[in-house]
């Protein structure tokens, strides 16, 4: 089993690096995760996933 992780300031970004990497994998799960911060007035969004795969 290996594992590979992606960081992605859009979920769009995150989802298009994803399927270029799952495409001639055997994948065992994804796990998905969203965190927000704040810098002054402006919100920062962080969408990352780790895959298991073989």
């Amino acid at each position: 089993m290996k594992v590979k992780v992606f960081d992605e300031n859009h979920e769009k970004d995150l989802e298009n690096s994803i399927n270029e990497f799952i495409i001639d994998k055997e994948i065992i799960d994804i796990k998905f995760n969203v965190a927000i911060a704040m810098f002054g007035e402006e919100q920062i969004f962080c969408f990352s996933a780790m895959i298991l795969y073989k």
